[in-house]
């Protein structure tokens, strides 16, 4: 019987570190590629989702002058400009979540990629307008994910 559960862990152990984790809080995928490839999949994968990349923000230097170890981190920010400003406009309380952002660091060989689920705005904002808006950042924030995964 042991023998059998150790050949069923061995076999599973790759499948477990390279999927998707999506939870009413958060999104993340494990990546077996380096920070490099997987970074270039992100810009990418947000581009080919009609997507347009804002900012590229360093998180590493920081953590670094102050006393942490690190290895490369960054939060990648994107979004549809010309929704976004529809949306400041009508629903200012929108500023500090916009745009849409992925945090993308080393860790070890792998590469790790995570993001905030939409869906958590539903809870502060009872909207049917807003809650459409937010499923679909939801459902393209985990198709940019998949198919940064896929690109493996």
């Amino acid at each position: 019987m042991k023998r059998y559960l150790l050949i069923v862990l061995l076999v599973l152990a790759p499948f477990s570190q390279s999927q998707a984790t999506y939870t009413d809080r958060i999104m993340m995928i494990r990546s077996d590629q380096s920070f490099p490839e997987t970074m270039a999949a992100l810009q990418l994968a947000i581009k080919n989702h009609g997507y347009t990349l804002s900012r590229v923000q360093r998180v590493d230097l920081g953590l670094t002058h102050s006393g942490f170890k690190t290895d490369r981190y960054r939060i990648v920010f994107f979004g549809k400009p010309d929704e976004f400003h529809q949306l400041v406009d009508k629903y200012p309380e929108l500023i500090p979540y916009l745009p849409l952002k992925i945090a993308i660091f080393a860790e070890n060989d792998q590469t790790i990629l995570i993001s905030a689920n939409p869906l958590i705005f539903m809870q502060m904002y009872h909207n049917k307008e807003l809650s459409k808006i937010f499923e679909r950042w939801q459902k393209d924030i985990i198709a940019i994910l998949n198919s940064v995964q896929s690109a493996e």
